[in-house]
């Protein structure tokens, strides 16, 4: 009975160290998401200011910057894809 309560015992030890480990990824985990967020709404901020100019720029002009605008959008939309997968 003695065995049982030890062998118990160490499962618990090990389960409690296990849910301390996770809580402390679960936190990094966190930040590194809320850094990325962070990053991804300036960004998005960024494309904002940089397409309202373009609304009644001349066509030709316009071509070249609105398709480096979409790369940019492209990659926010990847940036907000890889967040939404971690959580």
């Amino acid at each position: 009975m003695a065995d049982a309560r030890e062998q118990l015992a160490a499962l618990i030890n090990k389960l409690r160290q296990q849910r301390d480990e996770l809580a402390v990824r679960m936190h990094l985990g966190k930040a590194e998401a809320q850094q990325e967020w962070d990053k991804l709404t300036a960004r998005l901020d960024e494309l904002t200011r940089d397409y309202e100019p373009l609304k009644g720029a001349v066509q030709e002009t316009s071509d070249n910057v609105i398709a480096a605008l979409k790369l940019v959008a492209g990659e926010v939309q990847e940036g907000f894809d890889r967040i939404r997968k971690s959580l």
